[in-house]
């Protein structure tokens, strides 16, 4: 009876240990996740720029694809002063994607982001679709190989809202995350980029890029990430001064995060600008966080080369991967939408659309 017992204490204390082993969150491992990419999965068009495209999926039971684009005639600079976010539409999720519309037009100097919006990525919270972007309004003159600093010193964060993925989007008449009035604040210069997702205590979390005055302008810097959170999609968001994604000796390391929530942590995919995160040159990087304001690598923290795998069997190797957007089904992510350009200088560039096992 005495051995009974002590076997069954033993076997109690081993499913203890197995249960604590259960409950600890598995981190996603993106790199292994990704598949071949069918011929159709792209979105690109021969007379506009196409750059960062958010995938969401409608009350129609149809998906809807809101990007960047602007006439390849001005030259791809000119993101900063004429990009729009447009709208398609498709029966699949990895496309073909037809144009619908356009979602946020120009509308006028009167605005803060009356000549330019850029960078959108789409949710759906409750009853409402909450499209989040980057505005701008400056001289309006493109300098066609050049970045007109006008316009990019005065990129702010903008919500829009729509009870409709085809709108109308209600668009408002100041930032959603405006500059710090603090000179010395990692965001005095420009905030940009945002990504969102919901907290598990119906909050909401958005890390966006910051541009501080710091380093000498027009550029500015150091360019880094920091959080913010609010009780609603439309805000006020509360700022943390902290930033994250940085690395030691490098004023501009990371850009483009897209965050989310999955098994009890937090995680964001961001493009990692030279390889100070992965070790593999330009890339994308994986980081977590449990608390939202505390950021390290994730244990899979490389998601992806340059390399783009086809279902036909070929690969292409591209100059740049960008913008990265997932599609989440109830959480879990089932694509990985990228900006893509296939030259250092940016021409035809075009999105794509990875399915993920």
């Amino acid at each position: 009876m005495k051995h009974v017992i002590i076997l069954l204490i033993l076997l109690g204390f081993i499913g203890c240990k197995q249960g604590i082993h259960q409950s600890i969150p598995v981190q996603p491992d993106i790199a292994s996740m990704l598949q071949p990419i069918p011929q159709q999965a792209i979105l690109k068009d021969s007379l506009y720029y196409i750059w960062g495209a958010s995938p969401i999926k409608g009350d129609d039971n149809k998906y809807h694809l809101f990007y960047s684009r602007w006439k390849k005639e001005l030259g791809f600079m000119a993101w900063v002063t004429h990009s729009e976010i447009a709208h398609a539409v498709s029966d699949s999720l990895l496309g073909p994607y037809t144009f619908s519309d356009i979602a946020l037009p120009a509308r006028g100097n009167s605005f803060w982001d009356g000549t330019t919006t850029h960078n959108p990525t789409i949710h759906k919270f409750d009853n409402n679709y909450y499209l989040y972007y980057t505005g701008n309004c400056g001289d309006g003159i493109n300098i066609k190989n050049s970045l007109n600093w006008s316009h990019r010193n005065s990129q702010r964060i903008g919500v829009a809202v729509s009870s409709s993925p085809y709108g109308p989007w209600k668009r408002f008449d100041r930032p959603l995350v405006d500059v710090s009035p603090d000179s010395t604040a990692f965001d005095a210069l420009a905030t940009n980029n945002p990504s969102i997702a919901e907290m598990p205590d119906g909050k909401y979390l958005m890390v966006y890029k910051a541009v501080a005055k710091k380093n000498p302008l027009p550029f500015g810097g150091p360019v880094v990430h920091m959080t913010a959170i609010s009780d609603s999609p439309i805000g006020p968001f509360l700022k943390n001064p902290k930033p994250i994604f940085t690395k030691e000796e490098s004023d501009f390391p990371a850009e483009d995060p897209f965050v989310w929530y999955q098994n009890g942590s937090y995680y964001a995919i961001v493009k990692d600008m030279k390889g100070d995160f992965t070790g593999k040159g330009r890339s994308l990087a994986l980081f977590t966080s449990e608390n939202s304001t505390d950021w390290e690598l994730a244990k899979h923290f490389f998601v992806s080369d340059l390399c783009l795998h086809w279902e036909s069997g070929e690969t292409d190797t591209v100059a740049y991967l960008e913008r990265p957007q997932l599609f989440l089904d109830k959480g879990i992510p089932k694509a990985l939408f990228l900006a893509v350009s296939p030259s250092e200088n940016y021409d035809n560039t075009y999105n794509v659309h990875i399915p993920l096992k």
